[in-house]
């Protein structure tokens, strides 16, 4: 075991900063990360235990104790529970005899629910230690549980499971480029730093992950700030339900994504940079590492690029399982080897980013984006879209459509227009930005996808009538809750009593009450959360009530307060221990209810 150990250290130099890499690696070869282990680590990078244990119990695909030969998570996103993966889910626990969550008997196999993968085009999907499985049908879900039973290592499953297909609807000045490799890059160098913020300036390119910050104030601010290096982060992990296109930019326009980050790094002044791959996207890994490689040896990537004298390389580091870290200082963390918890700001990453030195971190679509601009030119660009937002957005569209996938259009279509291009009917409601955004009744649907109107990081998720948008409210409130980093109070506890009041409305004990606590705890969290999760974390909460209230409160059992709090049932441990389930083992309905009558969510 040491042996493996050194090696995996020795080869990222016992540097704590890559400790999220190292723990990946070492949980790779032994399965799970033992205290001993941990030990070990925390010795080889000269880091604390505590400091290690911290890193390691935070990420969601770390596990601290055995899990199994084979761990299995089902994406637990609502487009897979609209294609039934929890009945598929329960199929294969059935077969391999095991309860969601637990490890068999035999300690060989582990099934549990994860977030959203990112292939919600091609859903049911699954994680098979950590590698994509699209399209899971119960004949699929038979055939797993046999291999799994046969030992049959991940890697020798059938091929077939493992294919993830780009679904690309539409194309637009994005998806239809023909740049070759480097083209951009070339363009960019004969621009000059100067010349190439300018265009970037003229375009009105702005982030494409969501917040729409101006791309040319970003980056000259990054390029002003003082530090003994400065770096260029690729922000790859798109965690958002619902949301797939950087991983189809990645998969298919890789060369326009690492152009973009070489001409970030000429504008700022970097010679480094970093790609955070998510966790769920592991297995593009390696398809990645090998095209950089490549474009070292073309001069590309690397020393003194195309012979003009700039240098400029980047690394890749993938993520654990933390939808906080699609954050950028949460992101930054991370990459430091420490618990993607966000930063309290200022200072920001433009001044005091990676190690501390002035950082730009962009979106994937946002890099690809600045390709473009640097061959085109920023009147183009400018020319394209809306005043306020110019240029192309890309979608990722699924739910109750026809053709889910990839949809690239001008700034400016309307919801109406996508609907009729994906093939829905019926619709009922459309989520603008996944789990975090505004959720849309139909007679919203001739607004436009715009900064200034419906703004979006590029999930949109389909409901037909045929769904229970109270079912899509309790996903998004326990996905929430699942994922909140539990840095500050409001999220923390916001998160979960959302969860716990829907659970009530859920289990037949519900009262205006809780509806209006739910109210609340949206007012709270948007004005004290530390970080744009807890303030968006309530967002389609809070438009579901309003747009959707009969599916609320047709589930309210009662015009009275009731509480959640069960006494006799909370009592259930203690009559299983003393083996008694007899009358008088059990409260009256009157006592009961008399013990537990102090309102609480």
């Amino acid at each position: 075991m040491t042996a493996n150990l050194d090696s995996i250290l020795e080869r990222h130099g016992r540097d704590g900063t890559r400790l999220v890499q190292i723990l990946r690696e070492v949980q790779d070869a032994l399965g799970w990360l033992s205290p001993q282990t941990l030990s070990y680590i925390a010795d080889g990078v000269g880091w604390p235990r505590a400091r290690v244990e911290s890193t390691a119990g935070f990420y969601s695909f770390f596990h601290t104790r055995p899990l199994g030969e084979y761990r299995i998570l089902f994406s637990d996103n609502i487009t897979d529970r609209m294609l039934d993966s929890r009945d598929l889910m329960r199929a294969l626990c059935q077969k391999l005899w095991l309860e969601p969550g637990h490890v068999s008997e035999d300690g060989l196999v582990s099934v549990d629910t994860t977030s959203c993968t990112g292939l919600c085009d091609q859903g049911p999907a699954v994680l098979a230690n950590y590698r994509a499985l699209t399209h899971m049908t119960l004949e699929r879900i038979d055939q797993m549980a046999h291999l799994i039973r046969r030992r049959v290592p991940v890697g020798d499953w059938p091929p077939e499971w493992f294919h993830v297909e780009d679904n690309i609807r539409r194309r637009d000045v994005l998806l239809g480029s023909s740049l070759q490799p480097g083209e951009a890059l070339a363009a960019a160098l004969a621009r000059g730093p100067s010349g190439l913020l300018a265009e970037i300036e003229r375009s009105g390119l702005r982030g494409r992950g969501g917040a729409g910050f101006g791309s040319d104030i970003k980056w000259r601010s990054c390029r002003d700030a003082w530090g003994d290096a400065h770096y260029v982060v690729c922000n790859a992990d798109e965690g958002e339900p619902g949301t797939f296109k950087d991983r189809v930019l990645l998969s298919s326009y890789f060369d326009l994504v690492v152009d973009g980050m070489c001409i970030a790094g000429m504008a700022i002044g970097a010679n480094q940079g970093l790609i955070y791959l998510r966790g769920e996207y592991r297995f593009l890994l390696e398809k990645l590492e090998t095209r950089l490689e490549q474009r070292r040896e073309a001069g590309l990537l690397g020393r003194n690029i195309l012979g003009k004298g700039f240098s400029f390389d980047i690394d890749i580091h993938v993520g654990a399982g933390a939808y906080i870290c699609g954050e950028e200082s949460a992101l930054i963390e991370s990459l430091e080897g420490k618990p993607g918890k966000p930063r309290i700001r200022p200072p920001f990453p433009v001044t005091h980013g990676y190690l501390g030195q002035p950082t730009t971190v962009n979106n994937v679509e946002t890099l690809a984006l600045a390709s473009l601009i640097a061959v085109q030119g920023g009147e183009w660009f400018r020319a394209i879209g809306t005043p306020a937002s110019t240029g192309t957005k890309l979608l990722s569209v699924s739910g109750d459509v026809e053709r889910p996938g990839i949809y690239e259009y001008p700034f400016g279509v309307t919801i109406a227009e996508i609907l009729a291009d994906c093939g829905a009917r019926d619709t009922q409601a459309v989520t603008s930005a996944g789990a975090a955004g505004h959720c849309l009744a139909a007679d919203e649907f001739g607004r436009h996808i715009a900064f200034e109107d419906v703004a979006t990081g590029g999930s949109i998720m389909v409901f037909d009538q045929r769904r229970d948008i109270f079912d899509v409210a309790q996903n998004f409130a326990q996905f929430f809750a699942h994922e909140s980093c539990g840095f500050c109070t409001p999220c923390r506890v916001g998160t979960a009593v959302n969860v716990r009041l829907l659970n009530k409305l859920a289990n037949d004990h519900g009262s205006p009450y809780d509806l209006d606590e739910m109210q609340r705890m949206y007012r709270l969290m948007q004005g004290a959360s530390h970080c744009g999760l807890g303030n968006t974390a309530t967002i389609a909460l809070q438009d579901m009530l309003h747009k959707f209230r009969p599916a609320f409160e047709r589930r309210l059992h009662s015009p009275e307060y009731e509480p959640a709090f069960d006494l006799d049932a909370a009592l259930s441990q203690a009559r299983r221990m003393t083996a008694r389930d007899d009358a008088e083992a059990h409260l009256s309905d009157n006592l009961s209810a008399h013990l537990s009558s102090e309102p609480q969510p």
